[in-house]
Formats: C-alpha cells, structure tokens, sequence
C-alpha cells in the first residue's frame, strides 16, 4: 500500500514509508549533484591527507577541486601496482589510505595475466549497501505487490586467496556475500530470496546451483522474479534445469536430498525446506521430459514479473535467449557498479534493455569524466595533468570516460568505462553504458583484450612450427549460442609442406595453448565455475580473410587503411567465414588454474 501523498517522491508514489525515505534521499543527492561532488572528493583529500600517495602531490592540505585537477595526475592500474604491491605484501603504513586496507577486490579487468587487485576499507561495505538499500524502492515504483512472494535469484561466491601478508583478495560480491550486512540483513518483506544464505555461500558450484535451483522449485508459486548477477548467469542457470531436471524431480517426490550434496550446512538448511512432494515433481517431469525449453521460466514459475540481470554492454549477447527461455519477459538492469567503485542505479528500470541508463549517484565517489571521441583521442600525461570535466558539466549526446576518486584511496583513476549521457535526473547525468574500453571477447566475468588474444594465437603457433605451419590471418567472435558459451578463433594457416601438416590433435593443443596462454579470470570461469566451455579454432581456407577485406571494401572500407577485424559479430561476415571453415578443433582439457595468485 503506498503511504500519504504528502511524503510521496517526484519519481512517483512510494510503497511505504521505508521506501518514501530512499526517494527522498535519491532526490536530494541528485538535486544537489555538485555540491554533494565537491564535499564528497573535500571528504576524500581530508581523510587522506597524510597517506603517501596524496603527499608527493604537494596539496599541502588543500582539499578544493582546482588544487587537486591541477597537481594529482590520471593513472592506470600500472601506475598503482607498486603501492598495491606493498599493501599485498605487508607494508601497514599509510600507502593509499588513511583507514586500514580490509581485503583487496579483485577486478574482472586484467594485468600482466592476474586478476587486478582494489584496495578497500571497511567502511565502503557501509556505502554500497546504501546503495543496495535504493533498489528495491525505485522497483516497487514500478511493479506493486513484490512484497507478496519471492525472488528467485541465483547468486553465487568465488574462490578467494590471500596477499603474503594475509589480506584477502576475493571478488566484490563474494565479498558482500560474506559480509554481516548481508548474512545478518534485516527481515524485508519486498527482499525475500528463495535460497537461503547457506546456499549461496557454498563454494561448489554445482552443490550451489543444485540447492538454489531446487529451493526455486519447490517455493515456485511464490517466485515473483528471477534473476542472476549477470545475464549469462541466468541463461547458464536454465541450462543446469536441462541437464538436471530428472534428478531435481526424484529429490522433490522423495522428500530427500541427492548424495551429490555433501556441504553439512547446505544440506541442514535445504533438508529443512525438502518435503516428499509428489504432485510438484510430477509437473517438473511434465514440464522438461519433452525438451522444450522456449518459455520454460513462466511455465515453471508463473507468476514472474521480471528478470533482474544485467544485459547492457557484452551482457546483451544473452537477449534473444533470455526472451526465448522466459518469453519475452522484462529484464530489469538496476545497478551500476564495479570492483573499484559502486556507482549509481537505473531509475526507469523497466525500460528496454537498448535503452537502460544508469544514473550515478554523487555520494559514492568523486567523478570526473574525459571527453571520449575516437577520431581526436585526447593524450594522458602524468606529468601534466588534464583539466577533465565534471559530474555537473556534461553535455547531452556525449561520450565520457570515467575516472574516479575513492574514500578506498584511488585517485583520479581511470576505470576504463566508456559512457554516453542520454538524459539527467534533476541535475545528475543519467548513462548508457557502452562498452568497457579495448574488451574484445566477453562471455561472462572474463574480458579479454586485443592484446591478450593476440599473444595468445602467437603461443599457440610456436606448436606449428615444427610442421612447417604459420597462421596467416585470424579473428574471433565469442559464441554465446552453446551454453555455457565459449571463444571461437579463426585461422587462416600456410601450410608450407601439405605432406606433414598438423594432424588435429594437434590443433587440439593449440587450442589449449591459447587457453593456458589467456588470464585468470577466463581460466577461472573455464575451471572452476563452469561458466565458459572449451575454446574451438575454425581453420578457413586459404583466401578467406583476402575475401573478407573484399567484402569489406565493397560495403565502402578503404583499401589502404583496411585492417583484419579482431573480433567480429555483423552477420554476413559470420556467414562469409563459417562457409569456409574446413576443421573444427576443441581444447582436450581444461586449462590450469588455482586459486592461489602471483605476488
């Protein structure tokens, strides 16, 4: 029931009076963008001051934005990797941040092959949650009654490992998982999870989507909404029910537990929920025994409203699957974060997932924005610091990179973000999300750059070499219509002496090798989560890629400037290569990985 109008919020009337406050705040912040900007970086530098990164900038105390434009340069993760070194390695001064690093987040982003490492405080725990808190209230604007049943949303925890000096490093959201704000939150009827806590914390993947998928059956007539994190997340969650819809039914009609359960507290809590059901189980038989899958989400849980997953940026490569597994249901983006920052939310959840903006909220951060333009790339000095734009001072149409200031220590820190400013709310930006820069291949928490592929194809060649072999010319696309999805590479060979080429197993291991070769966190996903299959290699005949810039110079590209697209995804040039693949390879294995990391 929504309450008295006269607490009611410019976004529309809220729920309850929990919710009437969220708005409220939501407007405040947003109305008062750069005064709230320019406490928040005055907070920072106060707070700060002493550390040893600020001093060697000389603010001298100052903690104004012209001082601080003016002295403190952009930097990349290189530019911080010494001081996050020493914090990993032990050193308890002052480094970063005046308050004690807690643990470090690891980023989905790369360096030299690992999974780079945020610093983090205590404290931040306290402001993401805040903005955890604003979600809920901005969807109860938009759908009435989630306070009558429950969300189905599969969540899951990472490994983590430790610094030498035995901080943590793990994931943001396994470090929110395991947080007290999140196992010991309070009671809140429009935020009722379908799996209980036990469940999602269990590291074993598959004892963790067992549990959860399980629970979500069993509480299916309650299941108001679905949801993962990201959306390969979901679309991977609905392929489990694929393979495991039989063993899912002999659980719910015996009222027992499958053996393959052995966590003691995921096995305690699920127990508790488990009781002989034989008309449920019957209904799941009849619902999956005949392979068709399209709506699957709405047969099973019918009384779903939406689907909260990510789908902006290399998440939107899930859509047609999503709409076809739930039959065209909504797919709500709400938020806007990463393992250096929470940003913002989305305050038209509702809207098409081509239209979804985000809206940054001013309190979590200092942000300042470089103008992006491709075709006149602006040039990054640490010696000479630029003078980048503000919160308050983008232009509608435009493209920005992000960079921010953090209470965590980072400073003028670039992101990576690329962001176009589609409309405002009050005075905040509101964003679309375009891509993460230089990302070629994504299939779910791995980004892998040019770069990195690159290297990988030239490792994987060196098995060639004693064949005579080099590769010609490559691509890749990733394939997200195999589930899980996986890396598909394109290899156009010169094959020097056809009498002793490479047999295919050899061109297995090159698949391997580029596997071995790519970062942590693809090998993770390949390994450990089960969340990227085998990466194949297509080899093209001979002529395919002097068609491809043929085809390519018809459609207007110039001659002289032509270069072989990396990654590819327009359709005619899909069709163009894979009419002339002659082989097909898949890695043998998976590649190796542990969760313990270099220091």
């Amino acid at each position: 029931m929504a309450v008295d109008s006269a607490i009611s919020s410019p976004l529309g009337p809220p729920a309850c009076e929990k919710d009437a406050k969220a708005l409220r705040f939501i407007e405040e912040m947003t109305k008062n963008c750069d005064s709230v900007q320019e406490n928040v970086l005055s907070e920072i530098l106060t707070q700060n001051a002493g550390v040893e990164y600020l001093q060697q900038w000389n603010l001298n105390g100052a903690t104004d934005r012209e001082t601080f434009k003016s002295k403190v340069p952009v930097i990349t993760y290189e530019d911080l990797q010494p001081y996050i070194q020493r914090i990993a390695n032990g050193d308890r001064s002052p480094i970063l941040s005046s308050h004690p690093i807690s643990e470090f987040l690891t980023s989905s982003g790369t360096s030299a092959g690992e999974r780079k490492l945020m610093p983090t405080i205590a404290a931040e725990m306290d402001r993401r949650q805040k903005l955890y808190s604003l979600l809920m209230p901005v969807m109860n604007l938009y759908v009435p009654g989630l306070d009558k049943g429950k969300g189905l949303y599969f969540l899951f925890i990472k490994a983590e490992s430790k610094t030498p000096s035995g901080l943590v490093a793990r994931p943001v959201l396994t470090s929110y998982y395991k947080s007290q704000q999140f196992k010991t939150r309070p009671f809140d009827p429009y935020n009722v999870y379908t799996s209980p806590n036990e469940t999602i914390l269990c590291v074993d993947s598959f004892q963790s989507m067992y549990s959860q998928m399980l629970c979500g059956l069993i509480y299916r007539e309650e299941v108001l909404r679905c949801g993962a994190v990201f959306a390969s997340g979901l679309v991977r969650a609905i392929k489990f029910l694929q393979l495991n819809w039989q063993e899912l039914a002999f659980d719910i009609e015996t009222g027992k537990l499958s053996t393959k359960i052995i966590d003691p507290a995921v096995r305690d809590c699920v127990s508790k929920i488990l009781k002989p059901n034989p008309n449920l189980a019957r209904f799941v038989r009849e619902e999956c025994c005949e392979g068709n899958w399209e709506g699957i989400i709405t047969r099973i849980w019918p009384n779903t409203k939406y689907l909260d997953v990510i789908v902006t940026g290399a998440m939107a490569q899930y859509i047609p699957i999503l709409d076809y597994y739930s039959g065209n249901l909504p797919k709500t983006c709400t938020m806007y974060a990463s393992s250096e920052c929470y940003f913002g939310l989305n305050l038209t959840p509702m809207v098409k997932p081509s239209e979804v903006c985000y809206t940054i909220m001013p309190n979590m951060g200092y942000f300042e924005f470089i103008p992006h333009d491709p075709s006149n790339p602006i040039t990054i000095s640490r010696d000479q610091p630029p003078h980048l734009l503000d919160l308050a001072d983008l232009e509608l149409g435009k493209e920005y990179e992000l960079v921010i200031s953090t209470y965590s220590g980072l400073c003028r820190y670039r992101v990576g973000d690329i962001l176009q400013v589609k409309g405002f709310h009050n005075s905040a930006p509101q964003f679309k999300f375009i891509r993460r820069k230089n990302v070629l291949l994504s299939i779910d928490a791995d980004k892998t750059d040019e770069t990195e592929l690159q290297s990988a194809v030239e490792n994987a060649s060196e098995l060639l070499k004693k064949y005579n072999t080099t590769v010609v010319e490559y691509t890749s696309y990733g394939d997200t219509k195999t589930i899980p999805g996986h890396y598909v590479i394109y290899w156009e060979l010169l094959v020097k002496d056809p009498s002793n080429g490479p047999a295919d197993d050899v061109l297995d291991q090159c698949c391997l090798a580029m596997e071995e070769s790519l970062n942590s966190v693809y090998r993770q996903s390949r390994v450990a989560d089960n969340s990227i299959g085998p990466l194949e290699i297509r080899i093209v005949q001979n002529g395919t890629f002097e068609e491809l810039m043929d085809y390519a110079i018809s459609r207007g590209a110039s001659i002289n400037q032509y270069k072989v697209p990396r990654c590819v995804s327009f359709t005619p040039i899909m069709e163009l290569l894979d009419s002339r693949v002659v082989s097909v390879h898949f890695s043998p294995k998976a590649p190796h990985w542990t969760s313990e990391r270099r220091f």
